[in-house]
């Protein structure tokens, strides 16, 4: 799942929602300088991947993605199913997209000492972009996905997904649609 995924299945909670936030730049012992509200966020994040990476709904995404995409199939199915989640935002939250973005924008202020400098980079890029809500539109992907292909080393074909959604955006909706409420379980049983 990509950032807003981790972020709604953080419920309430906003050091586990930071922590959810920051994971992909944690790494090695940075995570013993972390309060635990905020460490047990790194932990959730960690396990929201791995059940989605193993899951066969998502496994049948890749599928569908990998001839395009090859090894950044996972990266494009995380991307895509933002993109259902802030596309149907409304039957998920009773708050606007535009709001929400705006409270978690709002956070990461108020936990800016716990950010690494890498997400502070990135944070900057998603704020005045504002990715949170421009996922819900394929313009927006595609505008997501260009820059992530211009910052991968390798030739990933990502600027090309918006293309790949519109001819498939039925088969991948279903998938979400048939993956996210399984995902919202698991996280419930895994949040203490």
């Amino acid at each position: 799942m990509n950032f807003l995924a981790h972020l709604y299945l953080s419920g309430e909670n906003k050091p586990l929602r930071i922590g959810n936030f920051i994971a992909d730049h944690i790494k090695g012992k940075a995570i013993d300088t972390l309060p635990d509200a905020i460490k047990e966020g790194v932990f959730l994040h960690r396990k929201i991947d791995h059940f989605t990476d193993h899951h066969q709904i998502v496994e049948k995404t890749k599928a569908r993605l990998r001839p395009h995409f090859k090894k950044y199939s996972g990266v494009v199915a995380d991307v895509f199913y933002d993109h259902f989640l802030a596309a149907q935002w409304d039957h998920f939250s009773d708050s606007t997209l535009e709001q929400y973005a705006a409270d978690f924008y709002a956070e990461t202020e108020e936990f800016g000492l716990f950010l690494p400098e890498r997400t502070v980079k990135m944070l900057s890029f998603m704020i005045s972009g504002n990715w949170l809500v421009n996922y819900s539109s394929i313009e927006g992907i595609e505008k997501t996905l260009s820059g992530m292909s211009r910052r991968t080393p390798f030739e990933s074909g990502m600027e090309f997904g918006g293309q790949e959604l519109r001819s498939n955006y039925s088969a991948y909706e279903k998938e979400f649609h048939d993956f996210f409420p399984e995902l919202i379980d698991f996280v419930k049983t895994e949040i203490k």
